[in-house]
Order: structure tokens, then sequence, then C-alpha cells
């Protein structure tokens, strides 16, 4: 048995124990006012010839570039995360020493062309793993009044689940997509997809989210 097979016994029997006590499991659902959020996907994350990158984003990127053009059609606002590059960062990471790989570099923070941002679409760069930790996009949600974020990115387990849990701190309603996320560990994006959905996040996919973009009035 693989370790992905025995991840899906484990999470039917956490399904199950969920069910018969009737906790969590409950549904956010989309709201009114929607802003769309792409999280680092810069090459630094989505390029492997970075130690940090990993084809397995490519997925991700696909879906994002999909998303991307309906929800500007009917103005919804969107918003990007990257790190800011540093010739010395304050903390050390594999990202720092990896011989092996491309060295760290101003493009390793830049947002991967395929899901390119707009002139007018906010760059938020952030030091931690939510997209709300010591930045200012909380406020600018509140200035558009946004009551649901779409959530897509990476990486799962880290920046997108962190961003999903504090957006649900801010009242918000936190879709995530699951074709737009990805992470590099496919048992790690599967757990975190299932966890994060009974207690801080909807996980909703493709299709639903568009046909829900499509639908607003813009």
């Amino acid at each position: 048995m693989t370790p992905l097979e025995h991840l899906q016994i484990a999470m039917k029997d956490t399904e199950n124990y969920y069910r018969e006590r009737e906790i969590f499991q409950a549904k956010f659902e989309f709201g009114i006012k929607p802003a769309l959020v792409v999280i680092d996907m810069a090459y630094g994350w989505t390029d492997p010839a970075y130690a940090a990158g990993t084809a397995r984003q490519d997925s991700a990127l696909a879906a994002i570039a999909r998303l991307l053009p309906v929800a500007r059609a009917k103005k919804v606002p969107i918003f990007y995360t990257t790190s800011p590059y540093t010739e010395k960062p304050v903390f050390k990471s594999a990202m720092d020493f990896s011989p092996k790989y491309r060295k760290w570099d101003p493009r390793a923070c830049e947002i991967d062309d395929r899901v390119k941002r707009m002139p007018d679409e906010p760059l938020i760069f952030k030091d931690y793993a939510s997209a709300f930790a010591g930045t200012s996009f909380a406020g600018k949600l509140m200035e558009h009044r946004i009551d649901t974020l779409i959530i897509t990115g990476c990486s799962t387990s880290a920046c997108v689940r962190a961003t999903a849990t504090d957006a649900k701190t801010y009242h918000l309603r936190p879709m995530i997509v699951r074709e737009g996320v990805q992470d590099r560990s496919e048992i790690a994006h599967e757990w975190t997809l299932f966890d994060i959905q009974a207690r801080f996040a909807d996980v909703v996919n493709l299709e639903e989210t568009l046909r829900y973009l499509q639908q607003l009035a813009g």
C-alpha cells in the first residue's frame, strides 16, 4: 500500500469520526464581495532550478491562469504576495545553502509570467507564512469591503493554510481553490486540504469558482 493510500484511509476514518459526533465540516459558502489572492507564485517556488521550486506548481499555475481573466472582467480585486529579496536574509534556510541549485536572487521573488500581475494589482511583500502577518493585506480587504477571499498559490501546507486560517480570524469566508494550490509534497497537500476543510476554510473546485465569478454583476 502506498503512503497516499494509507493517508486516504486515515482521512476516511477521521471524516467518519467527525460525522458521528457532528463536529466540524461546516461550510462558509461564497459571499457577495470576493477578492482573489495569488500566494507566492514567484520563480523561487515555481522554477525547479531553485531549491524551493517544483514543477508540481504547474497545475496550480494553469488553474490560476484560468481564474485571472474572469476575475478581472468582473472587477474582482486581485492581490499577489511574494517574499522581499534581500542580500542578507534574516532567517537562513535551505534556499541560501543549496549549491546544486540556482542561487536565491531577485528573480526568485518575481511573479511567474504564467500568472502575470497587472500594474494596478497590489503586490504584498511578506516575511511570514500568512499574507496577513505584518502586512497591510487586512486593511486593503476592509477598504474594498471584502467578505470572501478566494485563495490560490503555494504552498498548501504552509502559506496557503496560514492565510486561510487568518482569513477566518478576520471574519472572512476563506475559499481555497483545490486545483489552484499545490505543495512540494503530495501527502502534505492532500492532508492539509482535508484538515483545513474541516475547520478553517471551504475547499472548492475550479469550475465551481469560475461559475461563481461569472455570475457576479461586475
